[in-house]
């Protein structure tokens, strides 16, 4: 179940199961779970040294905590993103853009974009909710501007940015853009079916 406002959230003392995968990022952590999705297996459980779910979850990048009583285990949504009908999973973050920000959409299911950019300052893992950012068109003075504030977040709100915090969105584009999974491009497309899945992985950190 999702987390309500002000509970606790983690398990402290639970390390990473003997067939815990570990991963040293984003786009690794997601390889994983589309092999599995793949295979049909079950998503097995995730131990998380680096990437932007990692220092979403105050992760320290030290495997042997990983496995050690200081271990904290945390239920974590999925991201899901259908583009022009091919269905694709995400970790962290689904970016359609294009390559000066010119317009495009953010989907954050964790707050940081690489490591750089605290892109989604709300944005839970844990939530049941994408937190999804549109920009149709803006001024290169405005680009340079959120560009300036978005490590700290303060980039929003913005007026030529469109919030919405959903379980679900519908995104279509003027025009096809390059889509970035967890970091990496994935493909290409103009029509995005965002949805998450609450309570699909547990990670550890």
């Amino acid at each position: 179940m999702p987390i309500a406002k002000g509970s606790p959230y983690g398990t402290p003392g639970a390390p990473l199961p003997d067939d815990g995968v570990v991963v040293s990022s984003d786009h690794e952590a997601r390889a994983v779970l589309e092999e599995a999705r793949l295979a049909g297996r079950a998503y097995p459980t995730l131990g998380l040294l680096a990437g932007d779910l990692c220092r979403t979850l105050g992760g320290r990048g030290d495997e042997r905590r990983l496995r050690s009583p200081d271990a904290v285990t945390f239920p974590v949504d999925l991201g899901q993103v259908l583009v022009d009908g091919r269905l694709h999973l995400f970790v962290a973050h689904c970016v359609a853009k294009s390559p000066l920000w010119g317009r495009g959409v953010a989907a954050m299911n964790a707050q940081w974009w690489r490591g750089e950019w605290n892109l989604g300052p709300r944005a839970h893992p844990n939530d049941g909710v994408l937190d999804v950012y549109e920009v149709e068109r803006w001024t290169p003075s405005e680009r340079w501007k959120v560009r300036r504030r978005a490590p700290s977040g303060s980039h929003l709100p913005h007026p030529s940015i469109r919030e919405r915090r959903s379980a679900a969105v519908q995104v279509e584009l003027a025009k096809p853009l390059s889509v970035w999974l967890d970091g990496e491009v994935a493909d290409r497309g103009r029509r995005l079916s965002l949805r998450v899945e609450p309570d699909a992985l547990l990670v550890v950190v």
